[in-house]
């Protein structure tokens, strides 16, 4: 089995302006040590550091890829978006949308960052690797076609399955979103689109807290072809396996994509500062597993992902590591430092009758 692993060093020079965490920084909110927002370089470089260091990069097919071109980004994005983005980046950077800082050369970053999107897409669609992974940063899954928002500039997803779908690489795209934080851009792009089956599971209320309600199917032609699954705080391992089992995996084998593609938070673990979950490592690679077993199943194995959120320095490398374990088939491992401890704090046996009643009800109101 091949795996694409795309990255360039450059997306993680991209910075994140005079933030400290969430709030600008001014007034009496000083400075951070580390400086910038939540999103930042380090949990991808580490995580590039541990597959280096574990030997498992070794079996990866990594490569870099172009800045998507103009053409690509106006598939998604409109010409006065561009412009005024590409204006800023050029003196110096600036901000767009709700908490979208960029530095110089910020608007390049970006397009780079999707660049690696599409081609991490469309060398599994021309079957030059089995399957691909993108180690894009900027993230992109919040980003509506004028509206950046939460750390994302640029629609990356959306830009690499637009350029899948000119090139008639394939006619049929499902989307499964399971960063922490509902994946409104993505969403909006494709609400009234029936050629793209988008699924988002995420912590309720958490980011955007007005969007991602069950009741949100899709309109028009899309009507159905939209699956919110808005998991209460507190969520662990077992959840998300029941999620994926009961509502995700029905729902892929009814559309029958001709390609499956990841947008792949990390920040549902049970370490990240911005969600109240309880993933694990394993969590992660287990649904991986899912996943892969259904683009086998479905589609002669074509499955993508592209990075998305995760915010822990720490935790984020071992996640991507059994992810990317999963994928490529490799016997390579890197031990979860903190399985025990995450274990520990697993929701009790009450917990998890609520959460699979729950789910139970979601299911009955998709079939």
């Amino acid at each position: 089995m091949t795996t694409g692993f795309f990255w360039d060093e450059r997306t993680f020079w991209h910075g994140g302006g005079n933030y400290a965490s969430m709030a600008p920084v001014g007034g009496l909110v000083q400075p951070m040590g580390a400086g910038g927002l939540p999103e930042n370089p380090e949990t991808k470089r580490r995580l590039v550091n541990l597959l280096r260091a574990s030997g498992l990069w070794e079996e990866l097919h990594t490569q870099g890829a172009p800045e998507a071109t103009h053409e690509d980004l106006l598939r998604v994005h409109p010409e006065h978006y561009l412009t005024e983005f590409k204006k800023l980046s050029d003196a110096g950077g600036g901000e767009l949308g709700l908490r979208t800082p960029f530095g110089p050369g910020g608007y390049e970053m970006a397009a780079l960052s999707a660049g690696l999107s599409k081609a991490a897409l469309c060398s599994v669609l021309k079957g030059e690797v089995e399957n691909s992974y993108a180690l894009s940063r900027p993230p992109g899954h919040h980003c509506l076609p004028d509206f950046p928002n939460g750390f994302c500039l640029m629609a990356n997803l959306a830009i690499a399955i637009e350029a899948a779908f000119a090139e008639k690489l394939c006619g049929r795209v499902a989307v499964i979103d399971w960063d922490v934080h509902h994946g409104n851009g993505t969403e909006a792009i494709y609400y009234e689109r029936d050629n793209v089956l988008a699924i988002s599971l995420h912590q309720e209320r958490n980011y955007p807290q007005d969007t991602g309600f069950v009741a949100d199917r899709g309109e028009g032609a899309g009507k159905g072809c939209n699956i919110n699954i808005p998991l209460p705080p507190g969520g662990g391992h077992v959840m998300y396996l029941e999620a994926m089992d009961r509502i995700v995996m029905p729902a892929l084998y009814q559309f029958k994509p001709d390609v499956i593609v990841i947008a792949n938070g990390y920040d549902a673990s049970a370490l990240d500062m911005l969600s109240r979950m309880l993933a694990t490592a394993n969590t992660f690679a287990q649904m991986t597993t899912r996943v892969k077993q259904a683009a086998n199943d479905l589609c002669n194995g074509r499955l993508m992902m592209a990075h998305e959120g995760g915010y822990s320095e720490l935790y984020v490398p071992f996640c991507g590591h059994a992810v990317l374990s999963e994928m490529s088939g490799s016997k390579i491992e890197a031990p979860d430092p903190l399985l025990s401890r995450v274990n520990g704090q697993q929701p009790s046996e009450r917990l998890n009758a609520f959460y699979s009643e729950l789910l139970a009800e979601m299911q009955e109101f998709f079939s």
